[in-house]
């Protein structure tokens, strides 16, 4: 029996191509088919009757081996894919899967282990490099596309940024088209006298740190060409000096003004807009009449000169800026704090640095540089000769008082080169009586304009908007008309 069951086994498998090896209970080579011997580089003479593990002196004693035929095919008739991986000192490193089956003798059922052997070396080394491949190319196509999503957020952040600054150089453009229209009243400071040589080694030592002004003086005395210098000598110079004129808006558009405001903020805002703060970041804000600003919203400005930061109008979100604050008032702010008309802690926040500029009564050694110099650009915008300057009206000029100061002064000339027909220039205004305008029972222009608004006022019952109302009545908007009483003090007894 035992030899019909081996020649059996021999003329089935020996067809086979895959190496087979047939083993006792003990684990001895029965038999092998022609692939096995082939594979390995064994006989037939040194297999059978071997112990598996003494194979090729020792080669075949493999730790996977002996888990499979000890371990994992005695709880098992039959045990698939059984992987082993080995270095064999004959024929190299194979990668082998292993199929073990138990079968058994037709006439005693001696237990024997039929033993299938896959070589799948180079599937699998191949397969292992390509992984390898595979990986190496995932982890690259992995780095590109964090390093293309990087490309792509940093392209975002050009273009946002890009946009961004493209809304303020259109903002600034917009605003410096503004200012050419309204134009400058002068080139330059003009004067030799100590009071203005004062005034300007201040500006030079403040210009170059971004410390607060507060540029103080009358009215037309030229606070704003104080501003320029001090912006002009500053490392800001290159950006354009912002300004506003905190008197010249209702305090309703004055916020808008000064911080912007998002679409839909309130009625009429059918877009975005920035504001001057965010305009002049990284330059200069010249907040003019800073002592008519609205008290509601001195708050709103001391954050932004304290912290840097704000939010426009119709948002939450928190903007930042870095803009150099100079400030000009012809208010005395220490009064109007003793008034409760400007807050305490925004009055100590401008006055770091003041400057005062010197009213023109206090500068007569300047006005014959004054007076030539606009002479020359009055005459020149109008196409005449005027050039000379007679004594006489030199020493008239000198001999004003000059109440309205430069501006005054520019008005005077500009009416004298009107109604000067010659080369010489001949005053229209009378100005020989420099001190009149002293009288006792003559009022200042906004003491006037105080008592005649309070009249009105008086006259309908304090109805400031509406039908016959105090605005209507005075050609004023109501907010411009409450603006104007804010400023006066104007308040029902």
């Amino acid at each position: 029996m035992q030899q019909s069951f081996l020649d059996i086994f021999n003329s089935i498998l020996s067809t086979v191509r895959e190496p087979l090896v047939v083993l006792d209970a003990n684990l001895k080579v029965v038999d092998a088919n022609p692939s096995f011997y082939k594979t390995f580089c064994v006989t037939p003479q040194e297999t059978e009757g071997t112990l598996i593990y003494d194979l090729g002196n020792g080669q075949w004693n493999i730790p996977r081996l002996r888990e499979l035929l000890e371990q994992a095919l005695p709880e098992n008739s039959a045990y698939n894919d059984f992987e082993v991986e080995h270095d064999f000192e004959t024929i190299g490193p194979k990668i082998m899967h292993l199929n073990a089956r138990r079968i058994y003798r037709e006439a005693n059922q001696t237990q024997l282990i039929l033993l299938a052997i896959e070589d799948v070396t180079k599937r699998e080394y191949y397969k292992r490099d390509l992984e390898k491949i595979v990986e190496s190319r995932t982890a690259e196509l992995v780095t590109a596309r964090q390093e293309a999503e990087k490309k792509t957020q940093a392209a975002e952040e050009a273009l946002s940024e890009i946009k961004n600054l493209k809304e303020q150089l259109e903002q600034e453009r917009a605003y410096l088209k503004a200012e050419i229209k309204l134009g400058h009243n002068h080139e330059n400071i003009i004067g030799k006298s100590d009071a203005l040589k004062y005034v300007l080694y201040k500006v030079e030592q403040i210009a170059q740190s971004d410390t607060t002004v507060l540029v103080l003086g009358e009215t037309g005395t030229g606070k704003e060409l104080v501003a320029r210098a001090i912006h002009g000598f500053s490392k800001r110079k290159n950006r354009a000096l912002v300004k506003v004129n905190c008197a010249a808006l209702p305090s309703n558009l004055i916020e808008s003004e000064l911080f912007g405001h998002e679409k839909g903020a309130f009625t009429g805002s059918s877009s975005m807009r920035l504001g001057r703060f965010e305009v002049a970041d990284g330059a200069t804000l010249f907040l003019d009449e800073i002592g008519e600003l609205p008290l509601e919203l001195q708050s709103k400005l001391l954050r932004v000169i304290q912290d840097g930061e704000f939010e426009r109008l119709g948002s939450s979100r928190t903007i930042k800026v870095n803009a150099r604050i100079v400030a000009a008032t012809n208010r005395n702010l220490e009064e109007e704090v003793r008034q409760g008309r400007f807050r305490n802690d925004l009055w100590y926040r401008l006055n770091v640095f003041p400057i005062t500029m010197p009213p023109l009564r206090d500068r007569i050694e300047d006005i014959p540089l004054l007076v030539e110099f606009y002479i020359k650009k009055i005459a020149k915008r109008m196409g005449k000769d005027t050039s000379i300057i007679p004594k006489n009206v030199m020493n008239t000029i000198q001999n004003y008082h000059w109440p309205g100061n430069i501006r005054e002064l520019e008005n005077v000339l500009e009416r004298a080169v009107i109604n000067s027909s010659g080369l010489k220039l001949h005053l229209v205004d009378d100005l020989n009586k420099p001190f009149a305008y002293l009288s006792k029972n003559l009022k200042t222009l906004e003491a006037v304009e105080r008592d005649y608004i309070i009249r009105v006022l008086d006259q309908t019952d304090w109805k400031v908007s509406g039908k016959n109302s105090a605005a209507l009545i005075l050609g004023l908007n109501r907010s411009t008309l409450r603006a104007r009483m804010r400023k006066l003090d104007i308040q029902k007894s």
